[in-house]
């Protein structure tokens, strides 16, 4: 993906769901902060842009309607070559003041159409709280490129909110935290 295909789903995203502001919370959102030219092949190989409406209901209705239209399979996939999937703001867990360091991304030619993206460092941690292998190959290469401070994602960690149930029933404790600062240590250099 590239910068201009996250604009044309910030687009595309806030017109289906009639709201000028969404919420672009997956690893596509490092495409607010950094041009795909200087990106690795490793942080832009996803073709879905994680989309979450910012005002929805508990069943997450906003968001399964912007899936439904949008999503995989859907004449906009055919269309683009890539998909939105809409997903609920309960999707990541991230370090306490996220919400201060949202990165805007305003699309040309849209300019009532904004995409609030993670910062890359609160990313990094989403990722990380996630643990799958791409998550890990992922910010792994932010870090083996030099554009994100695996330092700072070390600290962001100890920012993660203690008690947090995951999506998938699990809870965010000292032991997760434990876990995330172990993995980015080990990019730290002396």
């Amino acid at each position: 993906m590239n910068r201009a295909d996250l604009e044309t789903a910030i687009a595309a995203a806030t017109e289906i769901i009639q709201q000028g502001e969404v919420l672009v919370i997956g690893s596509q959102s490092i495409l607010g902060s950094f041009d795909e030219a200087v990106l690795p092949e490793a942080a832009t190989r996803s073709i879905e842009v994680d989309i979450a409406p910012l005002a929805d209901d508990a069943a997450e209705t906003i968001a399964t309607i912007l899936d439904g239209q949008a999503g995989e399979w859907s004449p906009f996939h055919d269309q683009h070559g890539f998909y939105i999937q809409g997903v609920g703001r309960r999707t990541a867990v991230l370090p306490a003041g996220w919400q201060r360091r949202l990165v805007s991304v305003t699309p040309p030619g849209a300019p009532g159409s904004t995409g609030l993206c993670l910062d890359p460092v609160d990313l990094c941690v989403a990722k990380l709280v996630a643990a799958r292998e791409k998550d890990h190959e992922f910010v792994a290469a932010l870090f083996d490129a030099g554009l994100v401070d695996p330092s700072a994602v070390d600290e962001r960690a100890g920012m993660l909110p203690r008690g947090r149930v995951q999506i998938d029933g699990s809870e965010i404790t000292e032991a997760t935290v434990a876990r995330i600062q172990r993995w980015t240590r080990t990019f730290v250099r002396p």
